[in-house]
């Protein structure tokens, strides 16, 4: 499937809130992972029933739910009946080929966003879809597998780091979107490790390998492009946004991630930009090495014109030519083309043809 546009013919014309996972089932068994937390006390609980979420249920604490794999429809149902929302939120959750978006409801706020990973083996960039849904006291994301790129997160809230253990969900979502912000940072730095070496490899050897890479590489950056430049709307959309569940010493904070979101966007324009004068210098330097041998070839060939109009005049098969019968005719032929073909030579020279 197209890595750009995604839309299947069946999904057409069903209603918006109809409960339908929209993505590629990426884990068998769907699990739930809470942190409970406040200033003093910490509760982690790994479970899969949608039934143990309701003892968690307190102001008074903020309440972290990491649910991973979304393909589990009577679940999603669970989940939406156990903390009151719209089933077009869970719908929305469902749809991981969205683009980034927020949307803000009675109850909660839905942020969507792109989380972007290099694969070690093939170095395609592989895209997972979060999903974060903000009460005033709990924070549910939503992610297709299970990973770790979260638990630099849990480590703080373990070891009572004091910022995030005294504010809310908004901080703690702001944490969450860091990450997922930082990480796009990596991956470019990633790939423009490759473009930069890629430009030493162009002006040595400038191969088809290396225009295969060239264009690979652009190909990478594009789909990079394409989940980077809708999550920077989103965030500054977010930074301005007014809502009872972010706090105005928050609203701070968001206004960093604009910073890194837009030093991410700037580096992914650089880097294609790069790419395309690696692209330009790939020409022109074929065109230059083509331009060479056919100013070899053509010098070549002048030379060879006089000595071969001279080598015609005594190939020819009048009886009666002056000098064929003389002793050193043909010492004297071979001297004149070889003073020529020296004469020739030394006017190109100067000339700086060669």
């Amino acid at each position: 499937m197209t890595r750009f546009v995604k839309k299947q013919k069946h999904e057409i014309g069903r209603p918006p809130d109809e409960l339908i996972f929209r993505g590629s089932q990426r884990i068998d068994k769907v699990l739930l992972r809470i942190i409970d937390f406040d200033s003093n006390n910490l509760n982690e609980d790994n479970t899969s029933s949608v039934k143990d979420i309701s003892k968690y249920n307190n102001e008074n604490t903020v309440t972290w739910i990491n649910i991973d794999g979304l393909h589990n429809l009577t679940m999603m149902e669970e989940i939406a009946s156990a903390l009151n929302f719209d089933k077009l939120t869970i719908a929305e959750v469902l749809n991981t080929e969205g683009r980034p978006r927020i949307l803000d409801f009675d109850n909660c706020t839905l942020i969507s966003i792109k989380m972007l990973r290099q694969n070690d083996k093939t170095g395609i960039i592989d895209v997972e879809n979060l999903s974060l849904i903000l009460t005033k006291s709990t924070l549910i994301t939503f992610q297709e597998r299970k990973g770790d790129v979260f638990e630099p997160v849990r480590e703080r809230i373990r070891k009572q780091k004091k910022r995030i253990r005294n504010n809310g969900t908004d901080y703690l979502t702001f944490a969450l979107l860091d990450i997922v912000v930082d990480n796009y940072l990596y991956v470019i730095s990633l790939l423009g490790e490759k473009i930069e070496t890629l430009e030493e490899n162009l002006l040595l050897n400038p191969n088809q390998n290396v225009i295969n890479d060239i264009n690979n590489y652009k190909r990478e950056l594009n789909f990079l492009r394409k989940n980077i430049k809708p999550a920077k709307e989103m965030i500054f959309s977010l930074a301005k946004m007014e809502s009872e569940f972010f706090t105005e010493s928050t609203s701070i904070h968001f206004k960093e991630l604009q910073d890194n979101i837009s030093q991410a966007s700037d580096s992914s324009d650089s880097y294609r930009e790069i790419l395309s004068d690696q692209l330009n210098i790939y020409h022109t330097t074929i065109s230059s090495k083509l331009n060479d041998i056919m100013k070899f070839l053509t010098v070549f060939s002048v030379i060879f014109i006089p000595l071969t109009f001279i080598a015609g005049i005594y190939g020819t098969n009048f009886d009666n030519v002056p000098e064929l019968h003389y002793e050193y005719s043909y010492f004297i032929m071979w001297g004149v083309i070889v003073v020529i073909a020296i004469l020739m030579l030394l006017y190109f020279r100067k000339k700086k043809w060669l």
